[in-house]
């Protein structure tokens, strides 16, 4: 993992704990202007999905042909176990994609197996079963539309996708 991973990773736990334990203070400003101010539903509430997606982050990679999840996709994933824990009102779909490589059958079934992976690592990490669904779009719906393994790897993911809440 990257220096700046690793700088993302601590700094999305230090702010799950803090709203964990319900001390806006713990925040450190809250926004522009270090007004300690929260909007509700933007990047900067650790309970929006805006949040997950942007700071704890949605998303892991893989390499080709794999569904393991590397020591980098298992730190985005933990981070995304503590927040689901910390927000129980919330369910997740896991989109597994692939890159355009190969069969489209194929690519479904490591969609799949990608998509499981990730479903399987939240379990594991206390997340309920039954608020994790996954779906593979294999080569379907590529993130990069290209020959090159730049983008190749862009397409090789899990997504997880805040798909509900019951929250008002």
């Amino acid at each position: 993992m990257n220096i700046l991973g690793k700088i993302l990773a601590l700094g999305a736990l230090s702010v799950v704990a803090a709203c964990a334990n319900n001390d806006p203070s713990a925040l450190g400003g809250g926004g522009p202007g270090g007004s300690g101010s929260i909007v509700a539903g933007s990047p900067s509430d650790p309970r929006s999905p805006a949040y997950f997606q942007q700071t704890v982050g949605d998303r892991v990679l893989f390499a080709v042909d794999q569904s393991t999840l590397s020591p980098q996709a298992q730190t985005v994933l933990q981070g995304q176990a503590e927040w689901l824990m910390a927000n129980p009102d919330y369910v997740a779909t896991i989109e597994g994609h692939a890159d355009e490589q190969g069969t489209r059958e194929y690519n479904l079934a490591l969609g799949a197996r990608r998509a499981n992976a990730a479903r399987e690592f939240l379990i594991s990490r206390g997340v309920a079963g039954n608020r994790l669904t996954t779906v593979s779009y294999g080569k379907e719906r590529p993130i990069e539309i290209c020959s090159t393994e730049e983008c190749y790897s862009k397409n090789r993911r899990a997504v997880t996708v805040l798909t509900g809440s019951t929250l008002g």
